[in-house]
């Protein structure tokens, strides 16, 4: 399974979102990693990556090519960690961003998008895409 077979795979899934057992372990097997968006406030991760951040009103994740990049240090504005996120990929999660839609996601990680509608309505633009293709800057 590659990102655009995952992707078409979820293209048209009614909101919330449920990822089955083996169309999880299929993600989490190829490298795939699937990005959405849950209630007004969640930026879920499921695939090779299996996660939640918090996300009212829009936030960023920032990763590395084995993942969530995560803050080690006890303070949320530790000098060592904001290093490690300029030098992250990121996905910026929006939250109303327009087209109808509740939350789309905006990357530079090569991806594929896909569709879950709310009662055959556009609720949320999700990304697939490959934890081997995220780069980190120099």
């Amino acid at each position: 399974m590659n990102a655009k077979e995952l992707a078409a795979k979820l293209n048209g899934t009614e909101y919330p979102l449920t990822i089955d057992a083996e169309t999880q372990k299929a993600a989490k097997a190829a490298g795939l990693v699937i990005v959405y968006g849950a209630s007004d406030d969640l930026m879920e991760f499921n695939g090779a990556i299996y996660d939640e951040i918090g996300a009212y009103e829009g936030t960023t994740a920032y990763l590395t090519a084995s993942g969530l990049l995560e803050n080690n240090c006890e303070s949320d504005e530790c000098p060592h960690f904001e290093k490690l996120k300029e030098k992250a990929a990121t996905i910026e999660a929006l939250w109303d961003p327009g087209e109808g839609y509740s939350w789309k996601y905006k990357t530079d990680i090569p991806h594929e998008c896909f569709e879950i509608v709310d009662d055959g309505e556009p609720y949320c633009r999700g990304i697939v895409f490959a934890l081997a293709d995220v780069e980190v800057k120099a």
